[in-house]
């Protein structure tokens, strides 16, 4: 690990200015908030993160989760996974979220890790951690070692020729199917972008992940109310029952009207460069009966995009039989 110098704020202009000092709010900024540090952390001590300053946010008033005066549900930035997991209102109105956020990482890590945190999670992608191999996320311009190399786990849907490594969040995902709203403060004031738009696919720049900039500080996300009698499900599939990374994994929000869908939102994790909502999946679901054939006519739309690497072209296959068991559970 490099030397790092370690600030601490008391306001969110000050966060914002002291961050805006980085000449690049994307991989290799100088200036980086810390509030868990479970994903920021490891990567310093990979010398993958190099800053040389830390802007310590613990103290921020962006913890709560509290229910907005329409409807919905506000999370603040620094709410910690545990406890959003466990939140009432989550758990009886949003269960995706909580089955989400319970389904990653382990209790300990839960406790510290924080909404904002999760929502910019890095890659687990073995070359991107590994300074000894070019990787273009992490060093622009020295190719993408994952390409014909070890990819067992890394994307199928939104890659490029530059970049083909798999967004590793879960909380996101759910966040995709209910579409989020991610609340930024920064140097040209607060402003809201759909987490649908917050995310960027990488073409030939997958250093820059987000549409965040210098001195961006994420203060909150809003989660829209859903319509009454909607039903959500989040279904993970991994190589070990905990403590690993999705790879497939589904996130359903659904109401029927007797027996045909009526309102469905999916989105898709473990296969995709970013949390992947599937339009195509929800325009093939929508106002059709409930059934297995159905849902399979709706995976296979969700897949269609799919371009599959040397080691990982059975992710295709997993996840349209994830989709089709989620859809199959919500449902029911």
């Amino acid at each position: 690990m490099q030397p790092f110098e370690l600030i601490t704020v008391n306001s969110i202009p000050d966060a914002v200015k002291a961050q805006a000092a980085s000449p690049t709010a994307q991989q290799g900024a100088q200036v980086r908030f810390i509030a868990g540090g479970t994903n920021l952390v490891d990567y310093m001590k990979l010398s993958v993160e190099t800053p040389r300053q830390l802007v310590d946010i613990n103290g921020l008033p962006l913890d709560k989760v509290e229910l907005e005066s329409g409807g919905g549900l506000k999370i603040g930035a620094l709410a910690r996974n545990t406890d959003v997991a466990n939140h009432e209102t989550v758990k009886a109105q949003y269960p995706v979220l909580s089955q989400a956020i319970l389904s990653g990482a382990s209790t300990q890590l839960r406790n510290m890790a924080t909404t904002a945190g999760n929502l910019l999670q890095k890659t687990r992608c073995v070359y991107y951690r590994d300074t000894a191999f070019g990787c273009n996320k992490r060093q622009p311009g020295t190719g993408c070692s994952a390409i014909g190399g070890h990819n067992r786990m890394l994307a199928i849907l939104g890659t490029s020729n530059h970049c083909i490594a798999s967004n590793p969040s879960d909380q996101n995902v759910a966040l995709a199917a209910l579409e989020a709203t991610v609340h930024v403060t920064g140097l040209k004031g607060d402003r809201a972008t759909p987490i649908a738009d917050f995310y960027t696919l990488p073409g030939s720049t997958p250093e820059r992940e987000t549409v965040l900039e210098a001195g961006d500080l994420v203060t909150h996300i809003t989660i829209p109310p859903l319509p009454a009698g909607t039903k959500s499900l989040y279904l993970k599939l991994r190589d070990r029952a905990s403590f690993e990374f999705a790879l497939a994994s589904a996130a359903i929000v659904v109401k029927k009207n007797g027996d045909r869908i009526e309102f469905v939102r999916v989105a898709l994790g473990g296969v995709g460069t970013k949390p992947w909502r599937s339009l195509e999946a929800e325009h093939a679901l929508h106002g059709k009966t409930a059934t297995p054939a159905n849902f399979r006519i709706a995976a296979e739309a969700a897949l269609r995009s799919a371009r599959p690497q040397s080691q990982n072209g059975f992710k295709v296959e997993l996840a349209k039989r994830c989709l089709v068991h989620a859809l199959t559970q919500a449902t029911a």
